[in-house]
């Protein structure tokens, strides 16, 4: 079970923080999105002029619609984290069972549904891609023993080496290598 969170501001200021995160998120990518879109449907000569009346006209609306998903989730969010009083990958898979339900409203009972179990299974790919990342890469950083030297444990309980079993102490360099001197 993961802990709270402290580095985050609390659920008020995090539902606008989300929203205009994912808001400038969606006005920055549909601007370039846009603008190349324009820029390609405009006539030789009036490119650059396409490219920013197109940009004016939809960057915005691609903006407001990550905006609304972002802040509903992060209410969502908020919401689940306080009916479970628990942190971890399900709020946010509920979350986005919730937003995908909620944002297809319009389209009736079974495309809300149909929607919501898209937005679920979306979201619980994410965290299970999130959780793997984090196993696989805290894999070193694990805390590790330091290799064991028998010698030093028989020096470290006052024993003298004399005490020391003879399948315990390492074979003796030769004394001599033929080819070598």
């Amino acid at each position: 079970m993961a802990h709270a969170d402290h580095t985050r501001d609390p659920c008020p200021w995090v539902i606008l923080n989300d929203f205009g995160g994912a808001f400038s998120m969606g006005a920055v990518g549909g601007g370039i999105w846009y603008g190349i879109k324009g820029s390609r449907n405009s006539p030789r000569g009036e490119r650059f002029i396409g490219a920013i009346s197109s940009m004016k006209a939809r960057a915005p609306v691609v903006g407001g619609n990550f905006g609304v998903w972002g802040g509903m989730f992060s209410t969502f969010d908020c919401a689940v984290k306080g009916w479970r009083k628990k942190e971890d990958a399900w709020n946010a898979i509920i979350s986005g069972f919730m937003t995908g339900g909620c944002l297809a409203l319009r389209s009736g009972p079974k495309g809300a549904f149909q929607s919501a179990v898209a937005c679920g299974i979306l979201l619980g790919v994410f965290e299970g891609v999130g959780v793997l990342l984090g196993r696989v890469f805290s894999e070193g950083q694990r805390p590790q023993a330091p290799p064991c030297n028998p010698q030093s444990l028989y020096s470290l309980t006052g024993s003298n080496d004399s005490t020391v079993p003879q399948s315990m102490t390492p074979p003796a360099p030769p004394s001599s290598i033929p080819g070598l001197q």
